[in-house]
């Protein structure tokens, strides 16, 4: 397992257009994706879990891997959320 804290910079934070960019990327996955944010934990293979964790501007996450492919996991879901998930 493998888990790192990301901030989020998107200007209106995690809405339809990048929740489906970093579905479509977790999809790509054999391990399990999670993110923890607050209280709440979402299935990142699932878009209305990760809509419904209502993740904001400034907001920071925990991103959690867990599998045979994590690391790989790790650092392209990483490295899409840090470049905008197509927003900058």
């Amino acid at each position: 397992m493998v888990s790192e804290k990301i901030k989020i910079m998107n200007d209106q934070g995690l809405h339809l257009r990048p929740t489906n960019v970093l579905c479509q990327e977790t999809l790509k996955y054999q391990c399990s994706i999670k993110i923890k944010i607050r209280d709440k934990e979402a299935n990142a293979k699932s878009f209305l879990n990760v809509l419904a964790a209502q993740i904001k501007q400034g907001d920071e996450i925990t991103l959690i891997c867990d599998g045979e492919d994590e690391k790989e996991a790790m650092e392209a879901i990483k490295s899409l959320i840090e470049n905008g998930l197509g927003e900058f």
